[in-house]
């Protein structure tokens, strides 16, 4: 089935980023997820922000293309809102991509090195109301990319929380969650190699 090098948000690789994973691992997928914070977690996206902050976003960034160094190229780059970060930057960095996987966040490709990757199918998750997505522009920098991406997919869920698909979190959304977990799914599922 197809890889997936999947970036935790600004609480840490969390409960809930893990149960995330697994439950992508349950449908037949390899899933790595690097942690970026050595360990810590947070109760609340504001400490989370603080903690990242105070050692620098670029650092969390270097930290997460470091830690796909080691790992196959023919994947799929995927990130939950500051994981967005790396991995959307290793899509545009790394030729032999296979897709991009963006919950929460998305970045006008403008702002990091490489380049948008024409014909690499990607899918951006995330709420209508959520003042992250919508109120930081991630929606309209995905919808300017669509214009001549039309691989690039964008969903939009009913909410104004952030981080609905991580069940440790109080920004749970558990219907939208699930709706975010099958279409991640079937979108890995149509990657993978054929088999002879």
């Amino acid at each position: 089935m197809t890889e997936l090098v999947l970036f935790h948000h600004v609480l840490g690789l969390t409960d809930g980023v893990r149960n995330f994973a697994e439950l992508i691992r349950a449908q037949g997928h390899t899933v790595h997820t690097p942690d970026l914070f050595e360990g810590r977690t947070f109760p609340t996206i504001d400490e989370g922000i603080g903690y990242a902050g105070s050692i620098g976003f670029d650092e969390v960034m270097r930290r997460g293309i470091e830690a796909a160094a080691p790992l196959p190229k023919r994947v799929v780059f995927g990130g939950f809102s500051v994981g967005v970060m790396p991995a959307q930057q290793l899509l545009q960095t790394t030729p032999e991509a296979l897709g991009g996987l963006f919950l929460h966040a998305f970045i006008d490709p403008t702002q990091l090195e490489g380049s948008w990757p024409s014909g690499v199918p990607a899918q951006v998750h995330g709420m209508d109301e959520d003042p992250f997505f919508i109120g930081d522009g991630d929606l309209e920098a995905a919808r300017a990319v669509q214009a001549d991406h039309p691989e690039l997919e964008a969903f939009l869920y009913p909410g104004k929380t952030h981080l609905f698909t991580d069940s440790s979190s109080a920004d749970y959304d558990q219907a939208a969650a699930v709706t975010v977990l099958e279409r991640a799914s079937e979108f890995l599922s149509s990657l993978a190699p054929a088999q002879p």
